[in-house]
């Protein structure tokens, strides 16, 4: 084991915005505890007042200052610390790592050689070639014309986003050439000089595992299930952890492919994977050389405080010297889904519709022994109360009408009566579901506005169209059920997950709403 050393810095993640909350904060955090615990001098420079790591006793040491190049430099020069952490302040301080190596500053854990492999997604793509790793067809562009050849060769729809960028920010999914141009013309004010990526896109099963690894082993804490299937970005899905769905082969391939991916970009500490699964082969869709958003959540559930083992790790301690093994932990008794909160209440003028750019403000998690529980606590939790029985619209995409049927048809029969417009409305009624026509906006009142705005409605399923006369209309619509407080989803798959939460409350099920630990689980602090 190396020598500890004696002074060092974190890199927190600056201001709380969307697609870098208070989780990375949580990481900061408890990285100073480890270190301090190991005998180390734990120095922070972060520049937010309503975070824990700028509250004065957390550090021995605290800079309240921008996390730019030249105020991290002073800080350095100042203090002079032994080492310099960036994995646990998100994308603001791992975006620092390259800089500061080039400054002459030590970095603990991943190297900045090792973030910059991961980060590149075009270099990234030669080692997944490399070790043959499947990944969704596709490569890195930096002009228009490229996106578009690439874009014909793969087939519409594509799944366009810049590298170096959190949130899923400038991530779309693009329909047709018209709509790339216009895409490429934006992205590169965004992100001027990073290479654009252009993926086939694929509506599989997306799972996302975070890692830790010591250079010899590699320890996965658990593999978290999203409930919405690809296109809706992480940090707005829900997401259940252990996997319901995932055959034992999709989850040895996860293990498999994450300790071969940990040992060839050589991470020390942690990383996150995301995958997406279609015909149970798991393709890799990026990688974040950091701790991630789910880590909390993760060390919670598992028991196992990552971001201390993580630090550890950083320090030189191999994760077998801290009694863990390699490979996939055993799975908790407990079933824990990740629900995000939004705050379009109180942001005007934002679409409700989820998409792959990320829009939640915060995440809830509800725990249990069986999933229905779990997931009704976590929608309770994240603010889609919904009564036994009410009145129900829904407003389908001609694409999702099939699969929206049997949703639709086991609302009916927990007794919602079904509105819709005269389309989806002709659609049920022929299929033997009793539905009530409204008019669309443009059609005159009374119409769907009215209907939302008149208090009698409790919940709306509005699938996200193509057509954009109809989904400026439905934008609309959306905003109005934020404003009167209805729950709006705009995923299949979240209705889906509702509808299984609902049948536990039918049932007048009694839920535990009890602290984690008196589930007779270790938990992290």
């Amino acid at each position: 084991m190396q020598s500890t050393p004696k002074t060092v810095l974190v890199i927190g993640s600056g201001p709380i915005r969307i697609g870098q909350g208070i989780e990375f904060d949580y990481c900061s955090v408890h990285c100073v505890m480890a270190l301090r615990e190991a005998g180390c001098r734990a120095i922070i420079i972060n520049n937010n007042p309503e975070t824990v790591s700028t509250d004065f006793d957390i550090s021995d040491r605290l800079f309240f200052e921008p996390l730019t190049l030249e105020d991290v430099l002073n800080v350095v020069d100042r203090e002079k610390p032994d080492g310099v952490v960036v994995q646990f302040g998100g994308q603001t301080a791992i975006n620092l790592a390259r800089p500061l190596h080039e400054a002459g500053v030590t970095i603990l854990g991943s190297s900045w050689k090792s973030i910059d492999l991961a980060e590149d997604r075009d270099r990234f793509e030669q080692v997944l070639r490399e070790l043959g790793i499947p990944k969704p067809a596709g490569r890195a562009v930096t002009t228009a014309e490229a996106a578009l050849k690439v874009a014909e060769e793969i087939s519409y729809p594509v799944l366009v986003r810049p590298s170096y960028v959190l949130g899923g920010r400038a991530m779309e999914i693009v329909y047709g050439a018209d709509e790339l141009r216009s895409y490429m013309t934006y992205v590169v004010e965004v992100s001027p000089e990073a290479p654009i990526l252009i993926d086939k896109y694929i509506l599989g099963r997306e799972v996302e595992v975070d890692v830790i690894a010591d250079g010899e082993e590699c320890l996965l804490p658990g593999i978290m299930e999203h409930i919405e299937r690809a296109g809706v970005h992480s940090g707005d899905s829900m997401a259940v952890y252990p996997p319901q769905t995932l055959s034992p082969a999709v989850i040895d391939q996860i293990v498999n492919t994450a300790t071969e991916l940990a040992q060839r970009l050589e991470v020390r500490g942690l990383m996150n994977i995301q995958y997406v699964v279609e015909n149970d082969v798991a393709m890799v869709l990026e990688v974040n050389p950091r701790a991630s958003r789910t880590v909390p959540y993760l060390s919670k559930i598992t028991g196992i405080p990552m971001v201390k083992v993580a630090t550890r790790v950083m320090l030189g301690q191999t994760l077998k010297a801290q009694g863990y093994q390699g490979g996939l932990y055993p799975p908790s008794p407990l079933i824990a889904v990740k629900a995000p909160v939004f705050s379009f209440s109180k942001l005007s003028k934002v679409d409700v519709g989820l998409g792959p750019e990320m829009k939640s403000t915060g995440e809830v998690m509800g725990i249990d022994y069986d999933y229905p529980s779990a997931l009704y606590k976590a929608m309770v939790a994240s603010g889609v109360v919904v009564p036994r029985s009410g009145k129900l619209v829904a407003t389908i995409a001609d694409n999702d009408k099939p699969e929206s049927l049997e949703i639709v048809r086991r609302f009916h029969e927990m007794g919602f009566e079904i509105y819709s417009t005269s389309g989806t409305a002709e659609y049920l009624n022929q299929r033997g579901i009793p539905a009530t026509p409204v008019k669309k906006i443009h059609e005159g009142s009374p119409n769907l506005l009215d209907l939302i705005r008149s208090g009698e409605i409790h919940l709306l399923i509005n699938t996200l169209s193509k057509d954009k006369r109809i989904e400026r209309e439905a934008a609309l619509i959306r905003r109005a059920s934020v404003e009167m407080g209805v729950p709006c989803l705009t995923s299949l798959d979240t209705a889906r997950a509702l509808l299984l939460s609902l049948t536990v409350h039918h049932k007048d099920h009694e839920f535990a709403c009890v602290p984690i630990d008196e589930y007779g689980v270790k938990v992290a602090d």
